[in-house]
């Protein structure tokens, strides 16, 4: 697939990456001249997805997340993030709302929230190899 521009970061799995992750994210989409709202959703749907690999793929150590970004024609900002954590066995349950393998205090409301936000959503993974969240968002044209 053809793309106009792309970038790729690497990165332990420590919570305070999350928001570098994030933030180098919207800095990268800048050039498609987003309004606010469509930051604060990609922002926010990055967050959740390596939120999830911090907390869920490497619950007992620091592993690497590995984010890339590309910018597709019409418009469209490309984000992978991955990780070669745990693996999770059943995805379609993982994506239900509420569902949580993180304990009380999570939500279980990470894959609804980057569906909701997102264009499009897949998660591919498999026990004990890690997961694949590849989520595209079409950004309006500003005049």
């Amino acid at each position: 697939m053809k793309f106009d521009n792309y970038m790729i970061l690497e990165f332990p799995s420590r919570s305070t990456n999350e928001a570098f992750a994030r933030s180098a994210v919207a800095c990268f989409a800048a050039q498609l001249d987003p309004t606010m709202e469509e930051i604060g959703d990609i922002r926010t749907a990055v967050s959740e997805a390596v939120t999830n690999c911090i907390v869920h793929a490497y619950p007992q150590e620091l592993g690497i997340i590995t984010l890339r970004c590309r910018i597709l024609k019409d418009n469209v900002l490309d984000i992978v993030i991955k990780d070669k954590g745990v693996g999770i066995p059943d995805v379609e349950e993982a994506k239900r709302p509420m569902f949580t393998t993180g304990g009380a205090e999570r939500s279980g409301m990470g894959f609804t929230i980057m569906e909701s936000f997102m264009t499009s959503l897949q998660v591919s993974s498999a026990p004990g190899k890690g997961t694949t969240v590849h989520m595209r968002r079409r950004l309006q044209r500003r005049q």
